[in-house]
């Protein structure tokens, strides 16, 4: 069943970046006053410097993990990642994307409410 649907598939992986805005000092944060477009942006040339081909990277509004952002999705592999810096995406490119590899420092798991240390 697997190699029916790779048929309908366009991308290899998609990943959306939360890029939410609320007022100043709502209680839940919000992803863009973490530099998330400008992280998204900072991926989304990485990919591109790569050679790597079949991914797709959004914007998206919001993920419903304000508490934990910023955040981002990778699909179809439906790995959750929080991130602070390029050198967090840097990992996940070359763990996740590269090698194929769950980065568990930065993974967030599905019933997680807090970010660990």
């Amino acid at each position: 069943m697997e190699n029916e649907t790779e048929e309908y598939g366009f991308y290899s992986k998609h990943i959306f970046f939360c890029t939410n805005e609320r007022k100043p000092g709502h209680p839940r944060g919000c992803c863009a006053e973490k530099n998330a477009l400008k992280i998204r942006a900072y991926m989304k040339a990485k990919i591109k410097e790569f050679g790597i081909k079949n991914i797709r990277i959004n914007t998206s509004g919001c993920l419903d993990r304000c508490e934990l952002g910023p955040t981002i999705v990778i699909y179809p592999d439906n790995i959750w990642y929080n991130y602070s810096s390029i050198v967090d995406i840097d990992e996940i490119i070359q763990d996740h994307i590269i090698g194929g590899n769950v980065v568990k420092r930065l993974a967030l798991t599905a019933n997680q409410e807090e970010i660990k240390n």
